[in-house]
């Protein structure tokens, strides 16, 4: 039975890649493709905006004109659109994968609240070897524990406008949650001048932004006499994209309920 996937921010960096992913995925098919009302992509033909050719998918601005006609979203849009994007998918029993970053804790917890009726997953990256990361750096923070220094170092394309990235800030908190500290209370964003000694406690980040990165981040684990680091590079967004469309094959058998790429992974 093929699954019937749609695509939120169509003409987007990643919704092009994410239509590329759910072409080259087996029993995956893109049936709707949805951007922002008064876009002048709107008739559009989705898969030739891809660059894949006409699959005769046309670009709409309403998803809930469209609701009949996919199984499960796959949304990295913004918070506001994805929170209105959650509302209606609820209301009409269809499961959603979320990539969006940038929530709130106020919009996270609208979220979750507007999700409850169905299967969501949600992450801050979907690339199978971050997720990976994620194990493999909470495994070394519960080994290593306070005999080390912990640093993040992370680097993305040019036009990236937020820092440090989501996927940087998640691993910092992986970490500080296995040390058993509050990552709000003993991050260090960037550091200049007369910064005095490092305290132990404390998780730096280092921000890089340049080029066309598609995404670096190293975790530092710095002791006296030796180090610990894990690196996950990214080469093309087709690794997210690729993460994503598992994560909607996943979660389309899934009962309801709120869950993350570890679980996809089976890595929880």
């Amino acid at each position: 039975m093929t699954l019937r996937i749609a695509v939120t921010g169509a003409g987007g960096r990643m919704g092009k890649i994410l239509a590329e992913a759910i072409q080259l995925a087996d029993g995956c098919e893109l049936t709707a493709a949805i951007e922002r009302p008064g876009s002048s992509l709107i008739g559009v033909d989705a898969g030739e905006l891809a660059g894949l050719g006409r699959n005769g998918v046309t670009v709409v601005d309403d998803l809930a004109a469209v609701i009949d006609q996919f199984d499960v979203l796959i949304d990295f849009t913004s918070p506001v659109a994805t929170l209105a994007n959650a509302r209606i998918c609820a209301a009409h029993g269809k499961q959603i994968v979320i990539g969006t970053t940038g929530f709130t804790p106020e919009q996270k917890e609208e979220l979750v609240a507007a999700l409850q009726p169905i299967a969501a997953c949600m992450a801050s990256n979907f690339s199978t070897g971050v997720n990976l990361c994620f194990k493999l750096l909470d495994i070394a923070a519960r080994v290593l524990g306070n005999e080390v220094d912990i640093e993040i170092v992370e680097a993305h394309h040019r036009h990236k406008v937020d820092a440090p990235s989501g996927t940087a800030l998640s691993m910092g908190e992986v970490v500080a949650s296995a040390l058993d500290r509050n990552l709000r209370e003993v991050a260090v964003y960037g550091r200049e001048g007369l910064t005095g000694a490092r305290e132990r406690d404390t998780i730096g980040f280092a921000t890089v932004r340049g080029g066309d990165i598609v995404g670096d981040h190293t975790v530092m684990f710095c002791a006296d006499g030796e180090r610990v680091e894990i690196t996950h590079k990214a080469s093309s967004r087709l690794a997210f994209g690729n993460g994503a469309v598992r994560a909607a094959k996943w979660v389309s058998q899934q009962p309801a309920g709120f869950y993350s790429m570890q679980d996809v992974l089976g890595l929880q």
